[in-house]
């Protein structure tokens, strides 16, 4: 476990209850103190790593929010954060989409079509 340095990239992970999906938050340290290390995006974190073990071994505690912790990033990270930005915008999508009966019946033959072949 080491302290940050300036250059680290960092992430977040936040979620409101359950049901709702993991909104990957990234920054950069930009500026050190004697004891935090500031991020791009205006977040102060305590500059000295704690066990985690909710999204990964170490995490870095927010300034005034212990509970909350930030990451170091990793492959693993990107990969689910791209991960959730996709299954966030196929439900937005959906969400705001006014399907016409024609377009229902297409994609309702299509998932028929997929049922049957499988």
């Amino acid at each position: 476990m080491r302290q940050l340095e300036v250059g680290d990239k960092l992430y977040n992970v936040r979620q409101d209850g359950f049901g709702d999906f993991a909104r990957y938050s990234f920054s950069e340290v930009m500026k050190l103190t004697r004891t935090l290390a500031i991020l791009k995006n205006g977040v102060r974190l305590y500059n000295q790593p704690r066990p985690s073990y909710i999204i990964a071994d170490v995490g870095y505690c927010v300034s005034r929010k212990k509970g909350i912790h930030w990451h170091l990033v990793s492959l693993k990270a990107i990969r689910n954060a791209q991960i959730e930005n996709e299954k966030i915008d196929a439900h937005d999508w959906f969400e705001a989409k006014e399907f016409t009966l024609q377009e229902k019946q297409h994609i309702y033959k299509e998932f028929r079509r997929l049922e049957e072949s499988s």
